[in-house]
């Protein structure tokens, strides 16, 4: 028979939930995989001198408890898994031989043809985990994970549901949000859901070069071409989604920009619990504040402005169904953002300084943010009006409003 290291390892997925799991040192090791245990449910205990920054905030944060010491005997006492992760190889030989004695299986960090299991390169599709272990390559590993993963969202590779099969299963709808436009943006969660999605019901501003990367096999439903009229066309949106859950379909409502933040997501929501549909929300890259953000321009910045307000101007000024107070907003001395204004921003200008504003305070327009085609239009809010004609600008934009415009580009409003 040979060597124990001869053989290669017997993967098994472990159920650490509430369950005692003791980590020996916390430096940039323990930092990669503590997290990776809570996630997992598990009682961390981490037992260590000094500990990183990070580890710190996990041990303020309630979700590992930490003892300040070093490592001592007792410390694996109850233990159902434990890992070995100093820099001194003396005090992850003494873990391994002690976690031996007790029939604790113990990663080694330093060493790992010493421990009794390894930590694989894990990733998640679905309900699926995927472990991948390259004979202690790290990198291989990672690799190969992520090569599996993607496969599996793109649908290169199949991934047969549970009992019962597509027809009986259970569908749900997740709302994704795109992020401002640029594809890059999306988040990592929201480019899962939408790889694993079997319908895609798509907004006009979401990032449309992702619908390019779908499988072949989703159905793509562009919201554009559903009925005419606001109120129309988001019920027959609520309706698609539910009915394409019912029949037991992945759904994924992709939008532009976050859900929730003037995107009528929440009607969504109560249409799918209203239908009894399971329904999650995966929020994207608000663009009022990342819009200006990549132009360069901070809705916020110290000794300037405590507060920013995000306004839709889809509505001017005394119109009747308008719930904006611009007397209020024009006594505030914060940003103002203002998103769907294109239209009525020379009527809000107007009743900004109307209502205290002065018409010299600095305004931004930063036009298809994130795009190729992304520019900046400056102004104040005395001469928007005609800065807007000037330059053409039309949808979609974002129009920056106070001190923070100035700060961004003192060059043409001084400094």
């Amino acid at each position: 028979m040979g060597a124990v290291t001869d053989f290669p390892p017997y993967l098994s997925g472990l159920r650490l939930a509430g369950r005692r799991v003791v980590v020996v040192g916390a430096g940039q090791v323990a930092q990669r995989r503590v997290p990776q245990l809570i996630a997992v449910g598990a009682d961390v205990h981490v037992v260590a001198p000094e500990a990183t920054p990070a580890i710190e905030g996990l041990v303020g944060s309630g979700e590992v408890t930490w003892h300040q010491r070093p490592f001592a005997d007792d410390d694996l006492d109850g233990a159902w898994y434990a890992l070995a992760l100093t820099a001194d190889g003396a005090v992850n030989a003494r873990v391994i031989a002690l976690a031996e004695e007790r029939r604790i299986f113990c990663v080694r960090s330093d060493d790992a043809t010493r421990g009794t299991a390894w930590t694989p390169a894990t990733g998640r599709y679905d309900d699926l985990t995927v472990a991948i272990l390259g004979n202690r390559d790290p990198r291989r590993s990672a690799a190969v994970r992520d090569e599996v993963v993607d496969a599996l969202r793109e649908g290169r590779i199949e991934a047969p549901h549970g009992r019962g099969g597509a027809e009986t299963r259970l569908g749900s709808v997740v709302l994704v949000g795109g992020g401002p436009g640029e594809p890059d943006l999306i988040t990592v969660a929201g480019r899962k859901a939408l790889m694993g999605a079997d319908v895609v019901v798509a907004d006009r501003l979401a990032p449309r070069e992702l619908l390019g990367d779908l499988p072949a096999d989703v159905e793509l439903v562009d919201v554009a071409k559903l009925p005419r009229g606001r109120s129309a066309q988001q019920e027959e949106i609520n309706r698609v989604i539910v009915e394409r859950a019912l029949a037991g379909k992945r759904v994924a409502r992709f939008k532009g920009g976050d859900n929730f933040v003037f995107g009528r997501g929440y009607e969504e929501i109560i249409a799918c619990r209203e239908a009894g549909v399971p329904v999650t929300v995966i929020p994207g890259l608000t663009s009022p504040v990342s819009v200006p953000a990549i132009a360069g321009i901070p809705v916020t910045h110290r000794g300037v402005t405590h507060e920013f307000s995000v306004v839709s101007g889809h509505l001017p000024p005394g119109h009747p169904e308008s719930l904006v107070d611009y007397a209020g907003l024009a006594r505030m001395q914060g940003t103002v953002v203002l998103m769907m204004a294109v239209r009525n921003a020379p009527a809000i200008a107007a009743a900004l300084v109307e209502g205290g504003r002065p018409a010299d305070t600095p305004v931004a327009v930063v036009c298809d943010g994130t795009m190729p085609t992304e520019r900046t239009v400056l102004a104040t809010l005395g001469t928007l009006a005609e800065r807007l004609h000037a330059e053409s600008v039309k949808p979609p934009a974002i129009i920056v409003i106070g001190e923070v415009v100035r700060i961004a580009h003192p060059e043409a409003f001084g400094g």
